[in-house]
């Protein structure tokens, strides 16, 4: 992330794909939410093919990144993170099932020494199918990539800006942003956050092959942690 002389305290990076009716909802809790923060906005449209950028409210701290076509949930959150100018980021998802009520909560673990604070749904709204292979998928990939984390595939999370260079841009990369945060020495904690029911349309990320594609991928970030640069510097002159 680039910092500009006029850089806000927050960046709030929300992925979004054909969310049109849940966006303007969206945006108007934010800007509640976050009454007395100095923050941007960053949405970054993954190739929606409905009204959804027409209906993000044009503000000054509101930025919007288009993407020719869909690239997937991880290209959004990179891209977001390289165009913010916060000092502190917190991606939330676009469709209103995370509460943007919880972003100061994982502020203030920012402010108590955290480097990435990450959410976990406490109370899932989402069917016993969902969640009986989401807890199978959390299970085993924090056990074998050491990240501690129970929930990964919850969006919310809060990071300071210089734990970016610690991540590796890949298709799948949002799963593993906690294994690569950690794997470079920076301190992780997690909290309860809400979980809402989903008023618009189904999942725009769904499952199809994902339990295929995490199991390459997490060998992939597994092979990686144990290959990362590790050293520090004794002087310099």
């Amino acid at each position: 992330m680039t910092e500009t002389r006029n850089s806000p305290e927050l960046s709030i990076i929300v992925p979004l794909y054909n969310e049109e009716a849940s966006v303007p909802i969206l945006q108007s809790e934010l800007n509640a939410a976050l009454k007395g923060f100095d923050y941007e906005i960053i949405f970054v449209d993954d190739g929606s093919v409905d009204r959804t950028v027409e209906r993000i409210e044009p503000k000054m701290n509101v930025r919007v990144i288009r993407f020719a076509k869909n690239a997937g949930q991880s290209a959004a959150i990179y891209a977001g993170l390289k165009a913010a100018h916060g000092a502190t980021a917190v991606f939330i998802d676009g469709d209103l099932q995370n509460d943007p009520a919880d972003i100061p909560r994982l502020l203030a673990e920012i402010a108590r020494g955290a480097d990435l604070v990450c959410g976990y749904r406490a109370r899932r709204k989402d069917t016993r199918v969902k969640r009986l292979t989401s807890w199978i998928a959390n299970t085993v990939r924090s056990r074998f990539t050491k990240d501690g984390v129970r929930d990964t595939g919850c969006t919310l999370k809060a990071m300071r800006r210089e734990c970016v260079d610690a991540l590796v841009p890949f298709k799948g990369m949002h799963r593993f942003i906690p294994a690569l945060v950690k794997g470079a020495g920076y301190r992780l904690v997690e909290i309860p956050v809400n979980h809402r029911l989903r008023r618009f349309g189904h999942s725009k990320y769904g499952l199809g092959n994902r339990a295929w594609r995490a199991t390459v991928d997490m060998f992939g970030v597994r092979w990686l942690l144990s290959r990362r640069l590790n050293y520090k510097i004794r002087e310099r002159t």
